[in-house]
């Protein structure tokens, strides 16, 4: 009979490729990590950045905990650095960065402050507790009321009143966001109404004074028509605060440069005066060495208790200008739109950053050039004094050696007249023994005899040491 068989078990899971690396789903997940919020207009959202230099993500926890119903809150909960907690007639976003953390409270914007109202009072409807606020754990480097109403953007001389009594009536910076054209000029293919605007082509406005209130926030009102999505209320939201955020970190690099320029001013000044005396040879190599030392401790210092921040201000800038060019403003007519706001003032204080984060590299460059300068100087020098040493023991060698030629000179006199001696004592024993010898004459016939056979015997004596070498 014919013989069958069962097929292989099929897996559950079938396994098509090799390994994980350990940390590949956390990097793919890093894209998904902090997801726009999703916001319903109108909305107040209230939000703070503290520095968290210091703060523990468990203290940060507890303060969380203290919300209600935020009690079986653990730091495990935080170890992505992003946290999204719904409460009633509230949301609370939690996200931790290198530097700063993050907390935004998205609630509806009560009815008091809608568009058409005066300067409204937004705290007074918070959902949260003042005292949670003021005893979030940190140092407030920014703080920002964002109110996000719904009105149409075709009237734009009404809307624009609007906007500034509810801001106060003070001058406002504006955009109008979204949009692929350069400038609201009335002019060109875009048609424009009888007050000179231009029929919106953007998607919202955006309106603040980039001023801090009396209450310590600054305030921002974003104008969407209805029908505003909430994933796109939640962008707009992001990039403003963002923006505000990092422009704010980005200028604390401003007073380390400020600090730095009297210290890099002297440190300058002393090297000129170093690399003169060097060059005059008007001081010792010593001295010279001591104050370059000194002078190289002090810039290296520098340079190693500011780079980290020259550096991240650079990176906030670079993310200040992504911003803006996200936001694709347009400039409302009698405004400043806000990229050029930004860009008017925070520029000068970026490229003095970047003027004194160059000035100190390009003294640390300076600082090891001079050392290397003094290093050569100091070499030449020992190299000299090397060389007059060596002149010295080469003419001790040559006076050594005429030395040792005249003490072998000497001692071979000297052995020559000790065996001429005893050959002198031996030819008197003989002649007293009976012999017919004359000593003094056979004593002095072999005294040539002996110089040569002492002499030969020297001379051997040195090949043997000569071939031992």
């Amino acid at each position: 009979m014919p013989i069958t068989t069962s097929p292989d078990p099929v897996p559950h899971v079938l396994q098509w490729l090799p390994p994980d690396d350990p940390q590949r789903a956390a990097l793919h997940n890093e894209v998904h990590a902090r997801p726009s919020a999703r916001i319903r207009l109108p909305a107040l959202i209230v939000y703070v950045a503290v520095l968290n230099e210091g703060i523990s993500r468990e203290a940060e926890c507890a303060h969380l905990n203290r919300l209600p119903g935020q009690a079986e809150l653990t730091p495990d909960h935080l170890q992505d650095n992003f946290l999204h907690l719904r409460l009633e007639g509230l949301t609370v976003k939690w996200e931790r960065h290198s530097e700063f953390t993050r907390y935004s409270m998205v609630q509806p914007l009560p009815e008091h402050a809608l568009l058409g109202a005066s300067e409204p009072d937004l705290l007074r409807s918070l959902a949260v507790p003042a005292q949670w606020l003021a005893q979030i754990p940190g140092r407030t480097v920014a703080a920002v009321q964002l109110a996000m109403v719904n009105a149409p953007l075709n009237d734009a001389p009404a809307l624009m009143t609007q906007a500034l009594t509810w801001l106060g009536g003070r001058t406002v910076v504006a955009s109008l966001m979204g949009s692929n054209v350069a400038h609201v000029t009335g002019q060109g293919n875009v048609p424009a109404n009888r007050h000179g605007y231009d029929h919106p082509m953007g998607h919202s406005w955006a309106l603040t004074q980039f001023r801090l209130q009396d209450d310590g926030f600054e305030r921002m009102l974003v104008i969407a028509p209805e029908g505003t999505s909430q994933t796109r209320a939640g962008r707009i939201a992001a990039r403003l605060l963002e923006l505000e955020t990092y422009r704010l970190m980005a200028l604390r690099g401003l007073p380390v440069a400020k600090a730095l320029g009297p210290m890099l001013a002297q440190a300058e000044s002393d090297l000129v005066r170093i690399t003169g005396q060097l060059e005059n040879k008007s001081a010792s190599d010593q001295e010279l060495l001591d104050t370059l030392v000194s002078l190289a401790a002090s810039v290296e210092r520098a340079t190693a208790e500011n780079s980290y921040r020259f550096a991240a201000t650079q990176a906030y800038y670079a993310l200040v200008n992504q911003r803006i060019n996200e936001l694709r403003e347009k400039a409302i007519p009698g405004t400043q739109t806000i990229g050029e706001f930004m860009q008017r003032r925070l520029s000068p204080a970026m490229a003095t950053v970047a003027a004194t984060d160059q000035r100190l590299a390009s003294l640390s460059e300076r600082v090891a050039r001079t050392s290397d300068l003094l290093r050569t100087r100091v070499d030449i020098a020992t190299e000299v004094q090397n060389q007059q040493l060596l002149e010295k023991l080469t003419r001790g060698q040559e006076l050594q050696l005429r030395l040792q030629s005249t003490v072998e000179g000497l001692s071979i006199a000297a052995i020559s007249y000790y065996v001429i001696s005893l050959l002198l004592y031996g030819g008197k024993a003989l002649k007293a023994a009976g012999l017919p010898i004359n000593p003094e004459m056979a004593a002095g016939a072999l005294v040539p005899v002996v110089l040569w056979a002492v002499w030969r015997t020297t001379r051997r004596i040195h090949a043997r040491l000569h071939v031992g070498h």
